[in-house]
């Protein structure tokens, strides 16, 4: 099946056997339109032929970037002239390390590397909290060995908010928006109707509230997303996910998404303007019906939930407005205090799995509520361990996204005393 159909079906819904998945492996690569190549990726690259080399728009993860060298030779032996970042995250910018070894023994220029001015400072501070990273990385992805890089690659020409270069006679527009990061950066190529949106746009509801990452910025993204629409774009080639080819198709797809980011942004804002606590935010605010089924808008990596909390977090800061938690007891003189209440941890676990058995959404988030409550009474008690493995087993199946599944299945191993749990050690 070739990327037009695949694209085509899962516009329609027809989700085949990933579901939308923004975090598919490698794939083949496929020419587009007349000298644009797309590279389905962890992280997606883009390839342009020029009369001077190629451009390249991301460049693929430290564990794809030999595989990403060998398939864009596959497709052209032009020597890479430039690449551009759409953003900092890295499996967007660890594929140059080939191209620039193959520069250098070919005698060819080293290519050159466009960014944000701001990604510089991203990749300092992935330096500075290299060990943080490397800890909810391995969480979220449930990949108990991966090591966060130490070093990168840093752009060699840095912009502020728009800049055009031309590689031979191809013209490249770039602009500085804010949505998942603060340093994206969207590349339009006119001549060829080709617009790389980077992650503003992934086949699924935004990451515009992943809990253990730094801010997002849903109603910056909202904007960035209505000036790509004006663009009028052929052919869109997200970070992550399917091309989509069309206009009317890549209007809906951007329009859509940008209508659900302000959606969320003025009900949580009504909601704060209201005096309301983040708790009645987090049950109150929903995704409008009619954007709920869009397949490109479904809650398999992120989800509405955590949005609203990076919504107030960017607007009204940490505090839920919940006095208690203003100043908090520590979790663990809660827990304990708490048991005794009950009579014993042991009583905090049994409720728990009476709740587990309902499965009921807002039981089965009880049940994790006193099942973490008696484990943290009473770590080492056998029969408490099993009922915390059961219960977050239990939400980790009942999870739509990647980040609820990785948190819960990292939480049951933990249970286990699995060495890949790291919440005891100095640390996605």
């Amino acid at each position: 099946m070739d990327i037009v159909e695949l694209s085509d079906r899962r516009w329609r819904g027809e989700d085949l056997n990933q579901k939308t998945n923004p975090l598919g492996g490698l794939g083949h690569i496929s020419e587009i339109t007349d000298g644009v190549a797309f590279l389905p990726n962890f992280a997606n690259c883009t390839a342009v032929t020029t009369d001077d080399g190629l451009v390249m728009v991301d460049t693929g993860s430290p564990l794809t970037a030999e595989l990403v060298h060998r398939e864009i030779r596959s497709w052209s032996p032009l020597p890479l002239h430039s690449a551009v970042y759409s953003h900092g995250h890295i499996d967007h910018v660890f594929g140059v390390g080939p191209f620039d070894e193959e520069a250098f023994s070919s005698g060819w220029r080293a290519p050159h590397v466009l960014a944000h001015a701001h990604l510089p400072r991203r990749f300092d501070r992935y330096i500075m909290t290299a060990g943080y990273n490397e800890i909810i990385n391995r969480r979220q992805f449930a990949v108990a060995d991966l090591e966060w890089p130490r070093e990168y690659r840093y752009p060699d020409e840095t912009y502020d908010l728009e800049h055009e270069f031309a590689v031979g006679s191809t013209q490249f527009r770039l602009r500085h928006e804010k949505g998942e990061t603060d340093d994206a950066t969207v590349t339009w190529i006119p001549e060829a109707g080709v617009l790389c949106s980077g992650d503003l746009f992934i086949w699924n509801s935004p990451n515009a509230g992943n809990p253990q990452k730094v801010q997002r910025y849903p109603l910056e993204w909202a904007e960035a997303l209505r000036r790509m629409v004006d663009l009028e774009a052929s052919f869109l080639l997200p970070g992550h996910g399917l091309p989509i080819f069309g206009r009317e198709r890549i209007r809906q797809a951007l329009s859509e998404t940008a209508e659900y980011l302000e959606s969320l942004v003025e009900q949580t804002l009504a909601l704060m303007n209201s005096g309301a606590r983040l708790a009645e935010a987090l049950v109150t605010v929903k995704v409008p019906s009619h954007l709920a089924d869009r397949p490109y808008l479904q809650p398999y990596y992120d989800e509405p939930e955590f949005i609203v909390r990076n919504i107030w977090r960017l607007y009204g800061g940490w505090w839920d407005g919940n006095p208690a938690n203003l100043r908090p007891a520590h979790e663990r003189s809660l827990a304990e205090e708490l048991a005794q209440l009950a009579g014993g941890a042991n009583a905090l676990a049994t409720r728990a799995e009476k709740l587990l058995e309902s499965g009921s959404n807002e039981e089965l988030r009880l049940a994790g509520h006193l099942a973490e409550m008696a484990w943290l009474a009473a770590p080492s008690d056998p029969g408490i361990q099993a009922v915390r493995q059961r219960v977050f087993h239990a939400l980790a199946a009942s999870a739509t996204s990647t980040m609820s599944r990785g948190v819960f299945n990292w939480a049951e191993r933990e249970t286990m005393g699995d060495e890949t749990s790291t919440s005891n050690t100095h640390g996605l």
